[in-house]
């Protein structure tokens, strides 16, 4: 495997993050530091980011939260938009994201994905591990579906997710057979009707 023409295994880790981002299931094991500025002024030095360039995506994600919380003291989605906010501190052109929106409240989840389609749009590329079949439909271009190890299903978002009641997001379960797949969708729909 190579990233950006690099083997990961022979770059170097600050050479690396700006490469490639890679947040896991589990946010607390990209978190060391005692504070959320202090984990935010890590990460602005490991990316060689301006100063404040996390802190600035914390906020975004995570709206409140002060500088001297203990990263132990945020609740399991808070510790994942804080990780979120460290790895993406390097604008890394591909992002890696192992079950993004676990303890995610709506309000969170809807803040995430405005980052990540933002982040799509200015050329980001990202794969993301997930059973949130109605993050899939609102963010992915393509699904591919995993059981056992093996590829099931592999094609573009709104094929592969209505192509079994398990997977598809509860917008077309409801309005099966019509073409939608989220609210969104829905409502814009909707305005073009009135």
């Amino acid at each position: 495997v190579t990233v950006g023409g690099l083997v990961p295994s022979r770059t170097k880790p600050g050479e690396l993050i700006r490469q490639v981002g890679l947040v896991p299931q589990e946010p607390r094991d990209l978190l060391y530091a005692d504070t959320v500025a202090g984990e935010c002024a890590a990460a602005d030095q490991d990316a060689h980011a301006a100063p404040g360039t996390c802190r600035a995506l914390v906020t975004a994600l995570l709206p409140g939260v002060l500088d001297e919380t203990h990263p132990r003291d945020l609740s399991e989605g808070q510790r994942l938009a804080l990780a979120l906010s460290v790895v993406l501190a390097a604008r890394p052109p591909l992002l890696l994201l192992d079950e993004p929106t676990r303890g995610l409240d709506y309000a969170a989840k809807g803040r995430l994905i405005a980052l990540l389609r933002a982040l799509a749009a200015d050329g980001h590329a990202i794969v993301l591990a997930t059973h949130d079949v109605e993050l899939a439909a609102e963010l992915a271009h393509r699904v591919v579906i995993l059981a056992d190890g093996e590829v099931v299903a592999d094609g573009p978002t709104a094929e592969v997710v209505v192509s079994s009641p398990a997977f598809a997001p509860q917008v077309s379960k409801i309005l099966a057979p019509l073409p939608w797949l989220t609210v969104p969708q829905v409502a814009l729909a909707l305005e073009e009707s009135s």
